[in-house]
């Protein structure tokens, strides 16, 4: 019952801060902008007008995670509300230009965005506050077997307030005496094979203790499946990627508009940075590459040349090594960081070589390293390639190529036009994270993040109890 009322707690938290940080605008706008236009609305308009703003707010702090206060740090929850902030204001600022026929005075929204800023950062600190006395740490067991470092992930991450690991153990040590879970409230399952993970899992259950497991990619492959029912059997019924015709449709259309009208809007931008780095060493202004793309098929990409013309002289595909690696340019360093380099993709999405969204499209020589060592690595050929996707949002430049896979399988396994529209909105939110660049070490082709050899269970040659 404890835990169930700090639950309400934390609930209420919440919902103070979607009813907290859109009031400065319902001030401004009650107070300036709706006198103002051109034909005001009544109060019942006005109550419309806001309520739709708190759930464009609502929408995107889910989608930058910004009311994770169990998982974030201070800073990131106050950036990732301050990001939702402006993007709800922006929209809310077009709607009243529209509402005016001319451009308003935007000092009001500044003023009142400003005072959002301060609020999401006093909440954003009042909240962690909160929850950790409301949720003291709870005492944490990790069970390994072929993936090491969770331990290390909970510090890197400064989780320690939330996890407080008091055993390491192999998964061998765990069954020759499960009873070792029985003091504990939480349990890491990290690299455990499908069987004895089962077995686990399930006393887990039995005792009432909280769960975290690393999918394999069987699981993620799984989670697509159907529930049917044959010879009056419960079954699963999964197989390969098969969107519906609607949303081929709708995202194909979606692809040639967004392209379209990005094009046009950034055309500036294009300008610039192709003088940019024509002036710095007379190079070429873009840089061609083949790529996969949906079921193996290759393809040129198109980017912005941001390394030395004679990067890969020696024939070798080499992954960056991030904004130390020594071949990029110093132009090409600042459009890295922006993502500028990226831009002349979205030719490739208008000419269907690309989507959106969708798994990143790896080259041909770097993807044979991979599925030597991960043959599942082609499942990702499934979907179309996409300029962004979940492992982007979700992931880093130095995430390992199984994470990055599991990732994209998970994308793959629920194909959602609105999951899609997310993926955009939360791929804004990279550009202020400095950490989702980070390159692998220097001269590294591949970047395996566990001993995937030894996962013959995602192949389905092991029994599952």
């Amino acid at each position: 019952m404890s835990s169930y009322r700090n639950d309400i707690g934390v609930r209420l938290l919440k919902i103070f801060n979607v009813l907290l940080i859109p009031f400065p605008i319902m001030v401004v706008w009650f107070k300036y902008y709706n006198a103002r236009t051109s034909e005001p609305f009544y109060f019942w308009g006005n109550c419309v007008l806001v309520a739709l703003y708190v759930l464009l707010y609502f929408y995107l702090g889910k989608t930058y995670d910004a009311f994770m206060i169990s998982h974030n740090r201070i800073s990131e929850t106050a950036i990732s509300q301050a990001l939702a902030v402006c993007l709800a204001d922006f929209a809310l600022y077009i709607v009243t230009v529209l509402l005016y026929k001319r451009i308003p005075n935007p000092l009001p929204l500044l003023a009142a965005f400003v005072v959002q800023l301060a609020l999401t950062i006093l909440w954003s600190w009042f909240a962690n506050l909160a929850y950790y006395h409301l949720f003291p740490a709870k005492k944490t067991i990790i069970v390994y077997e072929t993936r090491h470092g969770m331990k290390d992930m909970i510090h890197e991450y400064r989780m320690e307030r939330k996890f407080k690991v008091v055993k390491e153990i192999p998964v061998k040590e765990c069954l020759n005496d499960i009873s070792v879970l029985d003091d504990m409230e939480v349990v890491f399952l990290s690299g455990v094979h499908s069987h004895d993970r089962n077995v686990i899992l399930k006393y887990c259950i039995y005792n009432d203790k909280m769960v975290y497991m690393i999918p394999r990619i069987g699981d993620v492959i799984m989670s697509s499946a159907q529930q049917v029912h044959l010879f009056h059997l419960p079954m699963m019924r999964t197989g390969r990627y098969r969107p519906s015709p609607e949303y081929v449709f709708v995202k194909r259309a979606f692809d040639i508009f967004t392209s379209l009208v990005a094009l046009i809007i950034l055309s500036p931008v294009f300008l610039v940075t192709a003088i940019a780095i024509k002036a710095t060493d007379k190079g070429p202004v873009f840089y061609k590459q083949e790529r996969l793309t949906k079921d193996g098929k290759r393809f040129m990409i198109h980017k912005f040349r941001s390394m030395r013309v004679d990067a890969e002289k020696d024939g070798v595909a080499r992954l960056s090594t991030g904004a130390n690696d020594d071949r990029i340019t110093p132009v090409g360093k600042f459009i890295r960081k922006c993502r500028i380099d990226e831009l002349p993709q979205l030719i490739d999405i208008l000419a269907g070589n690309l989507s959106v969204v969708g798994p990143r499209p790896e080259r041909p020589q770097i993807a044979e390293e991979y599925m030597k060592e991960m043959p599942e690595f082609q499942l990702r050929l499934q979907a179309k390639a996409g300029l962004t996707g979940y492992a982007q949002v979700y992931g880093k430049y130095n995430t390992t190529p199984y994470d990055k896979l599991q990732m994209d399988l998970m994308y793959i396994a629920h194909p959602s036009f609105a999951e899609d529209i997310r993926i955009c909105f939360a791929t804004i939110r990279i550009l202020f994270t400095p950490e989702s660049t980070e390159g692998i070490a220097q001269g590294q082709t591949t970047a395996m993040g566990y001993d995937e050899a030894d996962d013959d269970d995602e192949l389905g040659t092991e029994e599952s109890s």
